[in-house]
């Protein structure tokens, strides 16, 4: 059964996989994104590549309604919030200014990942704290990529993960998931073109799938 999300136990504590790539604790008011990647087109477009634009709106609208929907007081970006030095175009920025000017309230952290190291920090003005990483809150160690943490579980993204679900006649359908195990979930990367790595259910672990409107188990998992 696909559900637009489904709530899960991690380190005794319940929490929200929703299916618009992010993860929701309710009891905290804590919202989870993880990869942006703000700018990445507008960086490729410096280069000379061909790409579409628009991507930056699109995050900009999504986050928009996951906020709508999941009351937060804490929004925190599990690394790369911006893809490089040339993401942060004047029309990138005023989108930004913007669309935090629509949220004043509500606290905003950015967990220093590998693109953020090179791209900088985001700009003053958004009102937007930076971390390293771990960030622990409650029992949560919150982090760009998966690592291990002996007193804490560990939330993470870097990895982009995709799963493939295979059907009949060679179908298939390469779709955004998450992975969970007794010690570390990874959320799929947020941002409109920051492609995939491809994962596989390995023991000890679950993948939920996302089409971005909906979320479900991968069928046969324990």
């Amino acid at each position: 059964m696909s559900r637009c999300h489904i709530d899960v136990g991690l380190a005794g504590t319940q929490v929200r996989l929703l299916a618009d790539k992010a993860l929701y604790w309710p009891g905290e008011q804590l919202l989870l994104v993880a990869d942006v990647h703000f700018g990445k087109a507008a960086a490729y477009r410096a280069l000379g590549q061909p790409v579409p634009g628009g991507t930056t709106a699109t995050n900009v609208e999504r986050l928009d309604a996951l906020l709508t929907a999941n009351p937060a007081s804490h929004l925190v970006f599990l690394g790369d919030f911006l893809h490089a030095r040339k993401s942060l175009t004047p029309a990138i920025h005023a989108a930004l200014l913007d669309w935090r000017a629509r949220h004043p309230a509500i606290r905003c952290t950015v967990v220093r990942g590998n693109h953020d190291k090179r791209a900088g920090d985001p700009p003053a003005q958004l009102g937007i704290d930076v971390v390293e990483e771990p960030f622990a809150i409650g029992p949560f160690a919150l982090c760009h990529a998966p690592r291990d943490d002996p007193s804490r579980y560990v939330i993470a993204g870097h990895i982009h993960p995709v799963y493939t679900l295979r059907g009949a006649a060679r179908q298939m359908l390469r779709l955004p998931c998450f992975v969970t195990t007794d010690r570390s979930v990874v959320l799929p990367s947020f941002g409109a073109f920051t492609g995939g790595y491809d994962v596989e259910v390995e023991s000890g672990s679950r993948v939920f799938v996302t089409d971005s409107n909906s979320i479900w188990a991968v069928p046969g998992q324990r």
